[in-house]
């Protein structure tokens, strides 16, 4: 599909390394499954971080690590962690530059890039690190706050790229 940026490093507020790389993931993790937020305000990025968080073993049965980075300082990130105990990756990209890196859509042209509360919308993308060079092999942008993958759509997009690529199934 398309090349992925692997070089970014980014403040951690929950578990794994920090602060966070892709590079810097266990080589036993193929897929990386980022969750870009809108920000720390957005309830439905707060229902996301649950979600994902009850179904984390999920994700980790098929090689898989979601991340999820919200555009905010890391005090701000931080908050969710000590709220929710997340138990994956969570990224504080204060200048949004990751999310950027990522096309991460933003509405309402200059004032929504001037207020992520007007503009910014939840992207995912599906990172599948076993070749030589990373690639993204889904993307989904949201057209609302609304607008997100279901879980189970993304570990299916994970499981046809696995069996695709010689893996059997997962074993749930």
């Amino acid at each position: 599909m398309e090349s992925a940026p692997l070089e970014f490093s980014l403040p951690n507020a929950a578990v794994g390394p920090d602060p966070f790389s892709l590079a810097d993931l266990s080589s036993d993790v193929r897929f990386v499954v980022l969750f870009f937020q809108r920000d720390h305000y957005c309830t439905n990025c707060r229902s996301q971080v649950q979600a994902v968080a009850e179904r984390v073993a999920a994700f980790r049965t098929r090689d898989a690590e979601p991340v999820s980075v919200v555009p905010e300082p890391l005090d701000r990130v931080a908050e969710w962690q000590a709220e929710y105990d997340l138990p994956y990756p969570l990224l504080a990209d204060s200048e949004a530059s990751v999310a950027d890196a990522y096309d991460q859509p933003v509405r309402f042209g200059l004032l929504g890039d001037l207020s992520d509360f007007l503009g910014r919308m939840p992207r995912v993308v599906v990172v599948d690190r076993s070749g030589a060079d990373s690639e993204a092999v889904y993307t989904y942008s949201g057209r609302s706050t609304f607008d997100r993958p279901e879980i189970d759509e993304l570990l299916d997009v994970i499981d046809e790229h696995r069996t695709a690529g010689g893996d059997p199934p997962p074993a749930e």
